[in-house]
């Protein structure tokens, strides 16, 4: 060994007395070379560094410049230390020894090493808070103490957990917004993800993939916080309307739950805005009393206010319009300008109900047929078997229910198209009224029925949907109702072409309307029109101005009012925005220049005219509520499938410590 170091160092110019280097002592000053470099690099770094322990052991008086000074300032390194000075900038440290740094105490940014300087402090602390440049010592301390409780001493999660979390946002969101159960992110939606990055991708996507937290907690926590966040939006954005209207409903839920179910229309961005405002069980009662009661606590603590509110809209039921406890005079003695619409589907409803004796049997005889075949399993396999072999349109019965609206039109419809199956069907089966699908008279008046509760579920489907204001039901009411004025004169003169099924059945047959058929359907249609017109009467035409603002004024306006309504009239660029614009969108364009007019109108085109969205709504919740998750809460995974506001999923990403999937 003696003999190598001979030939790899330099003849020496220490002292014999002077001990040499050992192989220890060459390791361990050149423990910093790259044990990949090269020989020749390595042999170089020996000769440097014995060079440098033989300098500094000579004589201290050698002068400066010499060898010992020289090794002296390569092996030396100038450790920045912190003053407790610093926290006057904003600046505390973490770490020890060599490994020291600055951390700003308002964000908890931590700089490098090198940074320990005044002026770089300084430079972040006006740069970055340039607020807090003047704050005193005593300030920067408190800081600190929050700083050193709080969540930014915690190590900052990798950008994969971040990612994670993100990821488990935007699929929780989709869970809500399809209904599903939050079990189905775990069962099926993770692992089928996992399963096509792994095939694509390969196993390391796969295993990122499987970090995503997913279990049935974690999902419904993501539901409940994104629900949270959407309504946090909505109520900002009604508390900034200067008015908002509100339609309301309550149903049973399969768990026998009597749910509360409102909706809010507002002003948003110069436009018109529907959204779920909430839906929350009724503990016990559903009286007008109850109801309003709870009505009235969300909106009190939500910071909203009665006095904005300009509508309701409910059903016909006594504890919506009791005219001394019902939830109507209540809303109305909180907010003087709220005016009470009836639900314009419901009262079509109602006014679809009566009719004559015969084609009531006629009805009753129908539905009794069809319970026949569709409520024993075996007719109805016979009757779809029927059906395929002799290739009909439709292969099955619709089951009538009261309570659907559509119902009618659809059962009678579907029945008269397969009365020639029905009447093969009977054939080789018993049952009384079998006989009545061979009777004429009773085909007629089923072909009649048909074809006029078709028309009546045009009627109702056109007075549903968004954005409906009260001139456009009324239109549609009016236009039914002169519709039915024209059918009867049709009928008196045996003229049926309005009605499909029964005037092709009269031409297949060679048959004319007997006298008691006309009579019949002349009556219906009658009481059909007084009913119409007794659930809608003859509005009042006074506020037509707001339908028609380029037409004359009328004089029920104020002189100033007309005069701004003769403006309106006479500016092109208003015509143009009229034409492209919905009406109430068009009015609130004008509440800058034309206040006092423009509220008048926004007023009266902002209560709801239906409750179509109630009833959406309960649509929903069934589907979601099932006997399997009774116990489920509804209103956050329903507001996140009804709402058109989308969650801040960044913001919540942000406020959230992100966790890898265990």
């Amino acid at each position: 060994m003696d003999k190598w170091l001979k030939r790899v160092l330099p003849p020496s110019t220490e002292t014999p007395s002077a001990p040499r280097p050992t192989i220890g002592d060459v390791g361990s000053i050149n423990r910093d070379v790259d044990p990949c470099a090269s020989s020749n690099t390595v042999t170089a770094a020996h000769q440097v560094s014995t060079m440098a322990n033989a300098s500094v052991r000579n004589s201290d008086d050698e002068p400066p410049g010499t060898s010992k000074h020289v090794a002296a300032e390569m092996t030396s390194v100038k450790k920045r230390k912190y003053d407790d000075n610093y926290i006057s900038l904003g600046f505390t440290c973490i770490g020890t020894g060599s490994a020291i740094q600055p951390q700003c105490v308002v964000c908890a940014k931590v700089l490098s090493h090198n940074s320990m300087k005044p002026s770089l402090l300084r430079r972040h602390l006006e740069t970055n808070h340039p607020h807090l440049k003047n704050k005193p010592r005593e300030f920067f301390e408190r800081e600190l103490r929050v700083l050193s409780t709080s969540k930014c001493n915690l190590t900052k999660p990798d950008t994969l957990n971040k990612k994670a979390l993100e990821a488990s946002y935007m699929v929780s969101y989709r869970v809500a917004q399809t209904g599903k159960p939050h079990t189905i992110m775990e069962e099926f939606f993770l692992p089928s993800a996992a399963d096509a990055v792994g095939v694509m991708f390969g196993e390391k996507a796969k295993s990122v993939i499987q970090t995503i937290p997913s279990s049935n907690n974690t999902v419904s926590r993501r539901i409940s916080a994104m629900a949270g966040d959407v309504l946090k939006q909505l109520l900002l954005r009604i508390r900034a309307s200067d008015f908002y209207s509100l339609q309301l409903d309550e149903s049973t839920d399969v768990a026998g739950l009597a749910q509360l179910l409102v909706y809010v229309r507002y002003i948003h961005e110069g436009s018109v805005n529907e959204d779920m405002l909430f839906c929350k069980p009724l503990e016990t009662r559903t009286t007008g009393k109850d109801i309003f009661q709870m009505l009235d606590n969300f909106v009190t603590s939500n910071g909203l206010f009665w006095t904005k509110c300009v509508g309701i809209c409910t059903d016909g039921a006594r504890a919506m319009t009791g005219r001394h406890s019902g939830v109507v005079t209540r809303v109305q003695a909180v907010a003087p300008d709220a005016t009470w619409v009836h639900c314009s589907i419901h009262r079509e409803a109602l006014a679809a109900k009566g009719m004559p004796a015969d084609l009531k049997n006629v009805l009753d005889t129908t539905v009794k047929i069809v319970n026949f075949v569709k409520a024993r399993p075996l007719n109805n396999r016979i009757f779809t078997a029927l059906c395929n072999e002799m290739g009909s349109d439709h292969k099955s019965l619709l089951l009538h229910t009261e309570v659907r609206w559509l119902s009618r039109g659809k059962v009678l419809t579907r029945v008269f198209e397969l009365k020639d199956e029905l009447k093969l069907f009977f054939v080789d089966q018993t049952f009384h009224l079998s006989r009545n699908l061979h009777d004429e008279a009773f085909l007629s008046r089923l072909a009649y029925l048909g074809d006029i509760f078709s028309r009546l579920n045009e009627l109702n489907l056109g007075l549903q949907g968004l954005s409906a204001n009260i001139y456009n039901v009324r239109d549609k009411i009016e236009a039914m109702i002169q519709k039915l004025k024209l059918w009867i004169d049709c009928v008196d003169k045996n003229k049926t072409v309005a009605f499909p099924l029964l005037h092709d059945f009269l031409c297949e047959n060679d048959l004319s309307l007997t006298d008691n058929i006309k009579r019949d359907i002349t009556m219906h249609l009658n009481e059909l029109a007084d009913e119409l017109r007794r659930f809608f009467p003859h509005s009042d035409e006074s506020d037509s101005w707001i339908r028609h603002p380029f037409s004359t004024a009328p004089a029920a306006l104020s002189v100033s009012e007309q005069e701004n309504l003769i403006d309106i009239a006479s500016t092109g660029s208003l015509k143009i925005d009229f034409n492209h614009k919905p009406l109430a969108d068009f009015w609130i364009g004008l509440r800058t220049e034309y206040p006092e007019l423009a509220t008048r109108a926004v007023k009266k085109l902002m209560p709801f005219a239906t409750t179509y969205l109630c009833e959406k709504g309960f649509s929903c919740l069934t589907s979601l509520k099932t006997k399997y998750r009774h116990t489920l809460c509804v209103e956050d995974d329903l507001r996140l499938k009804l709402s058109p506001i989308r969650p801040d999923i960044q913001g919540l990403c942000a406020s959230s410590q992100a966790h890898p999937s265990h």
